[in-house]
């Protein structure tokens, strides 16, 4: 299996990452005998090889990939990643790196290669210090000889002050030095970093690509696989969680039977809380599974022994974990209601669709993964007005969101506004 097999639908992308890869390889190739060559004529290397890249090559230091959620920005940076890394012997008889076998694409692509960082966040944001330490790596030349590659999954999240660090990098990166940086637009990134990348813009993929995709790489039953890429509207991850998790598709039909609930106050404000209250239980069930595992290997690493006190001076290092592990509740309480709020927009935009004549019926086996019934009640009980107006509210709610304002209040001001009759 090549390195792009699960590249859904972004065909125009593998190819100009597969061009690029071609030429890096041939870049490196050209080098490494360019220094073979001199130094067995006891010379300094030619550096006519270090200006290949900027020479017109497909291949560059600075890299952005965007798209929407679920487009798969960055499974295609570790794609490519991997491909920088490929020392398959078929690249010598003109085939593309990227063969998904060697030991250069499987390290990479399972995460244990010596030059490839990936870098994912489950903080809000990413500060200086931590952009900091990334920058100092990126100086080091690769282990391998080949490519150092830095996957930033992220870096919409950089703040203000980490994207001025790194901007320096990315105008002077070092040599052999990729930087595959990822955000879901251009508008994410600081104009003077994005200004030195090339763009990759990624769609979101079909919807019979994914289901063929879940069943081909999970082992997902064809019919669950095609109604839960139906139900996310192609997102490759989410339809993977609601294929995979039953709890997941539980979630998502509460959220679908929200609308037929707004008719009082009272019904308001309960579906809000439990809105909200869902979002914490998601967040807490990571944090079950994530905070007892970090925390005992933070004790381990510290001398700490079961049943016992911590040795002095360890303290500070378990208070800077338990801090880390609130902020990534925060994080992970946000991004379930965030999905919930995107389910929600998702049945008002059937309505409409139902309204403005089309007949917005799931095509194949359904599973209780969609709300038919009730988007045909709604939109023939309203009027398209009425819709839009009620998905600009759950707009505003995510809005709200990410201005820090309380996720209750919110949520309550979002159901009020989504209020039948």
């Amino acid at each position: 299996m090549a390195v792009w097999d699960d590249l859904v639908g972004q065909e125009r992308v593998v190819a100009q990452l597969a061009a690029a890869a071609r030429d890096a390889d041939a870049f490196v190739t050209a080098h490494a005998a360019a220094g073979t060559a001199a130094e067995a004529a006891h010379t300094p290397a030619d550096t006519a090889a270090e200006s290949a890249i900027a020479a017109g090559s497909s291949m560059t230091h600075a890299w952005l990939f965007t798209g929407p959620p679920g487009a798969g920005r960055a499974t295609a940076a570790r794609a490519f990643a991997a491909a920088l890394q490929c020392v398959s012997p078929d690249r010598a008889s003109g085939g593309v790196p990227g063969c998904g076998f060697c030991d250069g694409c499987h390290t990479a692509l399972v995460g244990t290669h010596a030059d490839v960082d990936v870098i994912r966040t489950d903080q809000l944001t990413i500060g200086v210090k931590e952009t900091r330490e990334l920058v100092r790596r990126a100086q080091l030349s690769p282990a391998g000889g080949r490519w150092q590659a830095i996957v930033l999954e992220d870096a919409d999240r950089l703040t203000e002050g980490a994207g001025n660090v790194l901007l320096k990098a990315v105008e002077e990166p070092a040599p052999r030095t990729v930087w595959l940086l990822c955000a879901p637009s251009t508008e994410d990134v600081l104009p003077t970093i994005r200004s030195r990348c090339r763009l990759l813009s990624l769609r979101t993929p079909p919807v019979d690509a994914v289901a063929e995709l879940l069943v081909r790489r999970d082992g997902i039953e064809p019919a669950l696989a095609a109604a839960c890429a139906r139900a996310t509207g192609g997102h490759i991850e989410r339809s993977r969680r609601l294929a995979t998790d039953e709890r997941a598709r539980a979630r998502r039909m509460a959220v679908l039977k929200l609308p037929t609930r707004v008719d009082t106050v009272g019904g308001c404000l309960g579906a809000a809380q439990e809105l909200i209250d869902a979002a914490t239980e998601d967040a807490k069930q990571v944090a079950e599974e994530l905070d007892a595992r970090e925390t005992e290997d933070l004790r381990a690493a510290l001398g700490g022994t079961e049943g016992k006190r911590m040795p002095r001076g360890t303290a500070g290092a378990m208070k800077e974990l338990e801090d880390r592990q609130k902020r990534r509740a925060t994080r992970t309480q946000r991004d379930s209601l965030d999905l919930a709020l995107t389910d929600l927009a998702a049945f008002y935009r059937d309505v409409l669709a139902r309204q403005l004549g089309s007949a917005s019926a799931p095509t194949g086996p359904d599973l209780g993964l969609s709300a038919a019934e009730s988007v045909a009640r709604l939109a023939a009980s309203s009027r398209p007005e009425q819709t839009l107006r009620r998905m600009e509210a759950i707009l505003e709610c995510r809005e709200a969101l990410d201005r820090n304002v309380a996720p209750l209040l919110a949520v309550e001001a979002m159901t009020l506004a989504l209020r039948v009759g």
